[in-house]
C-alpha cells in the first residue's frame, strides 16, 4: 500500500512515517509544505529508503497536491497550523490552513480515487471540562473555544462531510497532547525541557492548574494506524493516554528530571480563552484493539533525556527565534 502523509515533516506526522516504514511494508509519499514547524531533520534516516519520496508542497495548492497523491492509496491527514497561541495571534493562517487545506485534500482524495482518508484531529475541539466531568465521547457536541481548536473542528466537519455527501471513505481522529522526540519547541514539554536545559526559566500560565491528558507521540502513531486499518468509515476515534495531570504537577516532574528547583518557574499572565481541562474517552479505539504502551514516568523521562542528547536538532529552532 502506498500513503500519502500530508504534514509529515512535522512532529507526529514524521513519528508515524517513522513508524509506518519500520513496522510495514508500505510506501510513504512524505508531503509538507516545510513552514517553521516543519522541519527536513525529523526525518533524516528515512530519506535513503526506497519505499520513501518527499514532496515539497502547501495543501491549499490543488495542482501540487493532485500530482502527488496520483498512484496513492490511502491519505493521512495531519498538516496542520496547532499552536493555541499563535492562533490567538493570528487566526487567519489557521482558517485558511485547517479548514480550507483539509477540503483540499479532501476533495483531491475524492477525484483521484484513494481508499480512504484519516483526519487527524485533537482533543480541543470539545472545549473545556470541568473537574470530575465525564471524559469527552466521539458523540459529544463540539464546543471550541480558541481560533485553533475552532479551526480544526470546522476541518473535522469538512473531512466528514465528504463521506456524507461523496461517499468518500473518511476516518478522524481526535487526540490528546503528545509528548515525544522531534516535538517543535514552542508546545509546553520541549519549550520547557530546553529552557531548562540550558539554565533558563519556564513560563507557567495563570495558576498552572489546567489539566491536560498526555499521550505518547508513538502511541498516538500507533492509535493512528489502527484506526486506519480498521476504524470504520464516517466514525471518530479519540486517542487518550489517561495521564490528566495539571501543568503545575507536570512542571514539577520537568524540574526534577532537568535537576532544577522551583526558582526556575516564572508565574506569566495567563493565555487568553484558556480552557481549563481535555480528557477524552478511548472506548471505541480500544475495541479496535490498541492500547497505550508507555508509562507516563517513563516515557516523559526518555523525552527529556532525548532532547538532552539531541541539541544538535533543537539548538538551530531555537536560535531561529531567538
Amino acid at each position: 500500500m502506498k500513503l500519502f502523509v500530508t504534514g509529515g515533516a512535522g512532529f507526529i506526522g514524521s513519528n508515524f512515517v517513522h513508524r509506518t516504514l519500520r513496522s510495514t511494508d508500505d510506501e510513504v509519499v512524505c508531503f509538507d509544505a516545510l513552514t517553521y514547524a516543519g522541519n527536513l531533520e525529523n526525518l533524516r534516516d528515512v530519506h535513503g529508503d526506497t519505499r520513501f519520496r518527499f514532496v515539497r508542497g502547501d495543501i491549499r495548492d490543488r495542482d501540487a497536491v493532485a500530482a502527488a497523491m496520483a498512484g496513492c492509496d490511502m491519505v493521512v491527514h495531519f498538516a496542520a497550523e496547532s499552536h493555541v497561541d499563535r492562533s490567538i495571534v493570528d487566526p487567519d493562517a489557521f482558517v485558511l490552513t485547517n479548514c480550507q487545506g483539509t477540503n483540499v485534500v479532501c476533495d483531491t482524495a475524492r477525484k483521484v480515487g484513494v481508499e480512504r482518508v484519516l483526519h487527524v484531529s485533537t482533543d480541543e475541539v470539545y472545549g473545556s471540562l470541568g473537574p470530575g466531568s465525564p471524559s469527552s465521547l466521539e458523540t459529544d457536541l463540539l464546543l471550541p473555544r480558541s481560533p485553533y481548536s475552532a479551526s480544526k473542528a470546522g476541518s473535522d466537519l469538512i473531512a466528514l462531510s465528504y463521506a456524507t455527501t461523496y461517499g468518500l471513505d473518511v476516518v478522524a481522529t481526535r487526540a490528546s497532547n503528545n509528548y515525544g522526540p522531534y516535538q517543535y519547541p514552542e508546545k509546553v514539554i520541549p519549550l520547557f525541557v530546553t529552557n531548562l536545559l540550558d539554565g533558563g526559566t519556564v513560563p507557567l500560565y495563570g495558576d498552572g492548574l489546567n489539566v491536560r491528558d498526555w499521550l505518547h507521540v508513538q502511541d498516538h502513531c500507533d492509535g493512528i494506524d489502527v484506526a486506519l486499518r480498521r476504524g470504520e468509515s464516517g466514525h471518530v476515534y479519540n486517542i487518550g493516554g489517561g495521564n490528566e495531570i495539571t501543568n503545575r504537577e507536570l512542571t514539577d516532574r520537568l524540574l526534577a528530571l532537568c535537576g532544577r528547583d522551583e526558582s526556575a518557574v516564572t508565574y506569566v499572565e495567563d493565555r487568553l480563552g484558556h480552557d481549563r481541562r481535555y480528557s477524552v474517552d478511548c472506548t471505541a479505539l480500544r475495541s479496535l484493539g490498541w492500547a497505550p504502551r508507555h508509562d507516563f514516568a517513563d516515557g516523559l523521562a526518555a523525552t527529556v533525556a532525548w532532547y538532552r542528547d539531541n541539541r544538535w536538532w533543537w539548538e538551530p529552532l531555537k536560535a531561529r527565534t531567538a
